[in-house]
């Protein structure tokens, strides 16, 4: 059992298991199907933009071209000219950044969900030494690593695919590139627009479709690098529920606690009824905490033998009743109060002992 390897991992991770490799920072998670969201996103956005981002454009080369004098520019302060231009800058290409940023951490959320694992901030200073930098740098460069032709394989497919798809765009409107020639700049550039974003759309849709891909594979090899052994499960299952003979042992030190109180309970009790051999019950009646007597202790064989002992060493009344001594074990509880139909039973007992003690006095 203790050999089993990774090809003898056929259990699926219990929830346990994915909690823990979760808080170690080992999630399924794709770049590619994040990536193709975060473009998708930036698209949008600057279609969104786009008005404002133009408008500013349009009023900054208005600013410029009106008002820029040779004559009168100090050449000198080069900030002083270029920081109208920064700022235009900054008004549109600010909102934009902080809104993909936004945009980025909710993907990314979404896809992965809260982790925080302390354990991938930690500096490994392990890792810093020249010879595990070696083994890694020749690892991440070994061409005939699976991991490495994987990752090789599919960036070249991910170009192939996408850039298909952009050429299919392009080719698609072919007549309509080659009637650029005569028009005028305004119609042009309208057609010119049109195409990329056609060109644009195929991209993103393949890159999405990739993504899809990407984020199915990457959940398979997941779930396979988290499988567990069957000994894996059953020593899992182990710390939950705990150790059997640790439970027997505790369980038994409990009863024994128990026991014990029990057995405390026998020099209080007003009379204990016997079956006289087999069954023991100690009975306790104060009317000031409850509306019926209670039974403190009982037992049979072993135990009623102790508790008949217990009784006749502190002087506690000894009543032989096979029937009320086998209802009452069987019926009622430690501590619990005797049901209604043996009160009359109990009742003479109680008054059966209550007269001897009188006669004794």
């Amino acid at each position: 059992m203790g050999n089993e390897t990774a090809a003898e991992r056929t259990e699926e991770a219990t929830t346990r298991r994915r909690q823990k490799e979760r808080e170690k920072g080992n999630i399924s998670k794709s770049r590619d199907m994040d990536a193709a969201l975060v473009m998708v996103s930036g698209i949008a956005l600057l279609a969104v933009l786009s008005k404002h981002m133009g408008q500013t454009i349009l009023e900054m080369m208005r600013e410029t071209f009106s008002y820029l004098k040779y004559a009168d520019t100090d050449t000198t302060n080069v900030m002083g000219l270029m920081l109208p231009f920064f700022q235009k800058l900054a008004i549109i290409l600010l909102p934009f950044f902080v809104l993909l940023v936004i945009s980025a951490i909710i993907i990314i959320r979404m896809d992965v969900g809260h982790v925080f694992a302390l354990e991938k901030i930690k500096i490994n200073f392990g890792a810093l030494s020249p010879r595990r930098m070696l083994q890694n740098a020749k690892r991440m460069f070994n061409p005939f690593e699976p991991r490495s032709l994987v990752e090789f394989a599919k960036s070249i497919m991910k170009i192939v695919v996408v850039s298909a798809c952009g050429y299919s765009a392009i080719n698609a409107r072919k007549a309509d590139l080659m009637g650029l020639i005569g028009l005028d700049p305004v119609t042009a550039l309208h057609i010119i627009l049109s195409i990329l974003i056609n060109m644009i759309i195929n991209m993103c849709l393949a890159m999405l479709i990739l993504g899809y891909i990407d984020k199915k594979y990457q959940n398979y090899e997941y779930e396979k690098s988290i499988k567990m052994t069957k000994q894996e499960v059953k020593d899992e299952q182990k710390d939950i529920e705990g150790d059997p003979k640790i439970k027997a042992k505790i369980k038994s030190i409990q009863m024994q606690m128990a026991r014990q109180r029990m057995m405390s309970n026998v020099p209080q009790a007003d009379v204990v009824v016997t079956n006289p051999t087999h069954y023991a019950v100690a009975i306790k009646y104060d009317k000031t905490k409850a509306p019926a007597p209670i039974v403190t202790a009982k037992g049979v064989d072993y135990l009623a033998f102790q508790i008949r002992e217990i009784a006749k060493s502190n002087n506690v009344p000894i009543v032989e009743n096979r029937p009320v001594a086998r209802a009452l074990y069987n019926s009622v509880p430690i501590d619990g109060m005797i049901p209604t139909d043996l009160y009359v039973a109990v009742s003479e007992i109680l008054a059966y002992v209550y007269r001897l003690k009188n006669g004794a006095e």
